[in-house]
């Protein structure tokens, strides 16, 4: 694949790095903030989307597709130029879903193509359907509540991250019992219905997320602990093989998830 990288902070180049290794090509990146007219592969920088047009565009760049890790302010508006350049785009930003709809109707309206995911990690995505299936086992035992939290390094803008809220609207589907998540602070006992998901933010952990079942006479915890960036993104140019490689050869359009990359491998 010909890649374009928008976002060339620590995740972009972290892309860059095992894309290289996987024999994949950095045909561009797109970044406001990196000062220098490469990148470490010697692929070019532009500052924004619209400057790849004076470029030449996506087919004089080779561009094959996008993986877009930037921040919740501009990852709307960067898929949404994508879109409308026919680019198929990965994105693994986070904090940006309120705006999903308006996004999706663009990417349909102009027939690309966009995958997007709360984490790439093949282990968070594990992570979340064996707490889907713990969460099913406790439901019948009301002595058994639920709830957890979410750990991470204290330059993370969003929270509660991405996961967790995706973490939390599976055990949700899976428990009648519980009905509504909360993530702020709570002074006063959760009601029966709410899962309670906490968040902390502190130095350089890449990221935590436990889920607890507790009871007055035992606990049951599930706990996926990130290492490192490097999970998120390899399951992003996993997810971006999947997107532009579809079983007829074309690249797949229309609105997609990690889940249905999980599906297909399954």
């Amino acid at each position: 694949m010909n890649i374009l990288i928008a976002g060339y902070g620590k995740m972009g180049r972290i892309i860059e790095t095992l894309a290289i290794e996987r024999g994949h090509r950095i045909a561009a990146a797109v970044d406001p903030f990196y000062i220098e007219e490469k990148t470490a592969s010697f692929a070019p920088v532009f500052k924004t989307i619209a400057d790849l047009d004076r470029a030449g565009g996506a087919a004089a760049l080779s561009i094959d597709v996008a993986v877009e890790f930037t921040r919740p302010d501009t990852a709307a508006a960067n898929i949404k130029a994508l879109a409308e350049r026919r680019i198929p785009v990965v994105v693994g930003t986070t904090g940006w879903l309120d705006l999903l709809d308006e996004v999706s109707a663009v990417v349909n309206k102009a027939g690309s193509s966009l995958l997007w995911a709360s984490n790439f990690s093949l282990g968070v995505n594990l992570f979340y359907r064996i707490a889907e299936f713990a969460a099913k086992l406790a439901d019948p035992f009301p002595e058994y509540d639920v709830g957890g939290f979410e750990v991470h390094h204290n330059k993370k803008v969003d929270g509660p991250s991405g996961t967790a809220k995706t973490l939390a609207e599976k055990v949700l589907a899976q428990m009648k019992r519980k009905k509504i998540a909360v993530y702020d602070k709570l002074d006063r006992p959760p009601a029966p219905d709410e899962l309670h998901y906490a968040s902390l933010r502190v130095g350089s952990v890449p990221g935590i997320h436990t889920l607890t079942f507790d009871s007055p006479a035992d606990t049951i915890e599930i706990t996926h602990t990130a290492r490192g960036r490097e999970g998120l993104a390899s399951g992003a140019l996993t997810a971006a093989q999947w997107l532009v490689d579809s079983p007829g050869g074309k690249v797949r359009q229309g609105v997609f998830t990690m889940d249905d990359v999980l599906e297909s491998i399954l």
